[in-house]
């Protein structure tokens, strides 16, 4: 039965009722010839929606009233009224203007798809923004970065979001599920990079039982006002949500505090999200090395390869008990797969092609995901979808940060970072190196770079170089030029005040012939290849050409390298989405 002949808004499946219009390239709504304007699904209801959760949202059964053919579109940054605190408000729907469409529209449809299809998993709805727009966009809940992110992705730079998994036990058949009595934790969490040039991406996977310091959260509360949650020291990760009145945007302050990445978004999800979203795209492939039967998460598996949806979904992501060591580091592992082979599935031709599986899918990810209220429109889900669909699943590397048995503990229960490795993992995501091999042309780069720092070096004592303060803490230079002249004996070195811009990493400006004191300062400080800029010499305050040091922000102190891994240490685990892994 299609959309017509359904007595109740809330009983239309959403996929029934769009069909493709070949005249205009355009998805319509199915209408009978002498038929009224069919209803989209009204606008949910105002429940209890908490910053995890919206435990008690109904549906409302209203028909929503025709918009004209050809009415105006609304407008794509204004969000629809939401139904949080009022009158239930109503939907608008209707056929669009029909106009004549050039012959590509069809494929520009299909990139629209391919671009939004990774922020499916993450974010919803991306690729379907164009349909019914006020019904999708009501269906969002978003709540305050508080001030602890960038303020919002742009397309001109590096791209950072925090996804969190909750096990805050809301929404009907999760009552077996997590701590009844709990606000709930950050279960599961993952810092999404996405690289400046979209050729790759890293995800990190944060340990829940990981030690670490919670910095005050200043919390946006209902009223408006703000409400400081005072910090934690030497504390569970998982504490940095639900507990103490923690939003996400405490989370996103610890994950800054521990790994020096500031998030421009966060989104949230519980475990309505994971049984939505893979019934959605109608079930994730899974491999098992092994016969899995686990009472703790009901899973019941046999050996071999499985689709799954639903609550056997949910189960194959929450057991850990069965897998590797069963410990939490192994349901790790386990959900790292879990997420590559979904996008897998979500960037197959079977996904792309059927417009019933991706107006589901925008259906189940704007109803089961929280977001930022940076990005609490279906334009802004859209634009930054479309800027995370642009790299390869094979350039999209998991890794887990390492992490070693706390030693403070007799039993052992809790982890703390692995050093050096943690931080050498972090400076890669950070300098937006790829955990992958990518294209051909950032080989080249890193090859060019690489090929300053070959070749002869000069004396330090023929080392001239005026040193500016481009964004480092008060007082560095100074610092830095008292450590070059007393220790290592760059006598010709002059402290020339603040820059004019402040600059994110510290680079060196030298002349063509200054090449060799770049290589010695860059050896004797630490720099990279990327920090050594070829340029032009300026005149120093002894009327002699010199080099020009600008300490960036990630400048860290006097004697502290700047250099960049170029390759993961050895203890990392990884692995990339486009490899197929059996969970042992």
């Amino acid at each position: 039965m299609d959309a017509q002949g359904r007595g109740r808004a809330d009983d239309i499946d959403p996929a029934d009722q769009w069909v493709l219009n070949p005249n205009t390239g355009e998805y319509e709504l199915r209408l009978a010839p002498s038929a009224a304007q069919s209803s989209v699904p009204g606008p949910r209801g105002s429940g209890g929606r908490g910053p995890t959760g919206r435990a008690g949202a109904a549906r409302t059964g209203r028909t929503a009233p025709a918009r004209r053919s050809g009415a105006a579109a609304p407008d794509d940054d204004a969000p629809s009224p939401r139904r949080r605190t009022g009158a239930p408000a109503e939907a608008a729907a209707g056929r669009r203007g029909r106009r004549p469409a050039p012959k590509k529209a069809k494929g520009k449809k299909v990139l629209m798809w391919t671009g939004g299809t990774l922020a499916f998993v993450l974010i919803g709805a991306s690729g379907a923004a164009y349909l019914y727009y006020e019904h999708l966009n009501d269906n969002i809940t978003s709540v305050s970065d508080d001030g602890a992110g960038t303020g919002g992705f742009s397309k001109d730079r590096a791209i950072n979001i925090l996804l969190i998994g909750t096990d805050k036990r809301t929404g009907k058949g999760n009552e077996g599920y997590g701590d009844k009595d709990s606000a709930g934790h950050a279960d599961t969490t993952l810092v999404l990079h996405v690289s400046k040039d979209r050729s790759n991406a890293t995800v990190l996977s944060i340990p829940r039982d990981l030690i670490t310091d919670i910095p005050d959260c200043p919390t946006t509360q209902e009223d408006g006002s703000e409400k400081v949650i005072p910090g934690k020291q030497r504390t569970r990760f998982n504490n940095s949500l639900g507990q103490e009145e923690r939003t996400p945007s405490c989370t996103m302050r610890t994950i800054t505090e521990l790994t020096g990445l500031k998030m421009d978004h966060f989104m949230v999800a519980d475990f309505n999200a994971v049984k939505t979203l893979t019934s959605a795209v109608g079930g994730v492939d899974v491999c098992l090395a092994k016969d899995i039967k686990d009472p703790d998460s009901k899973l019941d598996l046999p050996k071999g390869e499985h689709t799954i949806e639903g609550e056997e979904a949910l189960a194959f992501v929450r057991t850990r008990h069965s897998v590797g060591f069963g410990g939490d580091l192994s349901r790790i592992e386990l959900q790292q797969q879990f997420l590559g082979s979904m996008l897998r599935k979500l960037k197959s031709n079977d996904t792309l092609t059927s417009p019933q599986k991706m107006i589901k899918l925008a259906e189940a990810g704007t109803k089961a995901l929280t977001v930022d209220s940076q990005i609490s429109t279906i334009k802004k889900l859209a634009d930054l979808g479309a800027e995370l669909g642009k790299f390869d699943t094979k350039n999209l590397t998991f890794a887990t940060v390492p992490v070693v048995d706390n030693p403070a503990e007799k039993i052992k229960a809790t982890v703390v970072l692995k050093e050096p490795q943690a931080q050498q993992l972090f400076a890669m995501v950070r300098d937006d190196v790829s955990l992958t091999e990518v294209k051909q042309e950032k080989k080249k780069e890193k090859a060019a770079e690489a090929a300053r720092l070959k070749g002869t070096k000069a004396p330090a004592s023929e080392v001239r170089v005026r040193i500016l303060n481009g964004g480092a803490v008060a007082g560095s230079a100074q610092e830095t030029l008292s450590w070059l002249q007393v220790q290592e004996g760059v006598t010709k070195s002059e402290n020339a005040g603040n820059a004019e811009q402040p600059l994110a990493k510290t680079t060196l400006e030298y002349g063509p012939d200054e090449a060799d004191q770049a290589r010695r300062l860059a050896e004797i400080m630490g720099l990279s290849g990327a920090a050594l800029k070829p340029g032009k010499s300026v005149t120093n305050s002894q009327g002699v050409p010199a080099m020009t040091l600008t300490l960036g922000k990630d400048f860290e102190g006097a004697g502290v390298p700047l250099t960049t891994p170029e390759k993961v240490p050895e203890d990392v685990q990884k692995a990339t989405a486009d490899k197929v892994e059996c969970a042992k």
